[in-house]
């Protein structure tokens, strides 16, 4: 039981713990001090969601049916273009930067910009439908429910420690310059994912 769940939460943490548009937005949420709870809670639960059907067995049918990734993987190169766009013009806009400054993004725009980041992203279902439930299948009864068990504390807890951790670094970002910076580092991180998914597919 123990190794299973041990097992599941490495591999989990292996596949989110990596610099890409999910873990971006948290941590500028975080930053921000804004809808924490609400988007770590998005997104923990959606892997923890996903595992579930990956193991269930629905991987399969993703992983057999091309064209639903297609769909995704496009509508995804749209969104992260979009989203690049939106940073790089806040970046070009230092003055309204200012942590603290009382203009805050209503709950219902982040929550949308969350979901959207995690359900246009391809690659989400193919580490967590796919593979996670690959790996997690080939562990056997009663195994693979305490392998989804650790992914799914592995996800949770990353993102909990991402939004919540970065926190420490609001005083730092009290400079509009250091938003600057951090802005036009989201932009750039969603225009290199982006770029790999259109040159790259759904299998970079």
């Amino acid at each position: 039981m123990l190794t299973s769940v041990l097992l599941g939460l490495g591999t989990g943490l292996s596949l989110i713990v990596a610099i890409g548009a999910q873990n971006a937005f948290v941590l500028q949420q975080g930053i921000r001090r804004e809808h924490v709870l609400p988007v770590v809670l998005i997104c923990g639960l959606t892997d923890a969601l996903l595992e579930l059907l990956g193991i269930a067995g629905i991987g399969l049918v993703v992983d057999r049916a091309p064209i639903v990734l297609e769909i995704i993987r496009w509508g995804g190169v749209a969104f992260l273009l979009w989203y690049a766009w939106g940073a790089v013009r806040r970046a070009l806009r230092p003055e309204a930067l200012t942590a603290g400054d009382g203009a805050r993004t209503p709950l219902r725009k982040t929550i949308l910009a969350c979901l959207a980041i995690t359900y246009l992203n391809p690659h989400v279902y193919l580490d967590t439908m796919v593979l996670m439930g690959s790996i997690g299948n080939a562990q056997g009864d009663p195994e693979r429910w305490w392998f989804l068990l650790g992914g799914a504390l592995g996800s949770i807890a990353w993102f909990a420690l991402l939004g919540y951790a970065a926190r420490a670094l609001t005083r730092f970002f009290q400079a509009p310059r250091a938003w600057q910076v951090l802005d036009w580092c989201v932009a750039a991180v969603m225009v290199i994912i982006a770029v790999r998914l259109v040159f790259g597919g759904i299998g970079v």
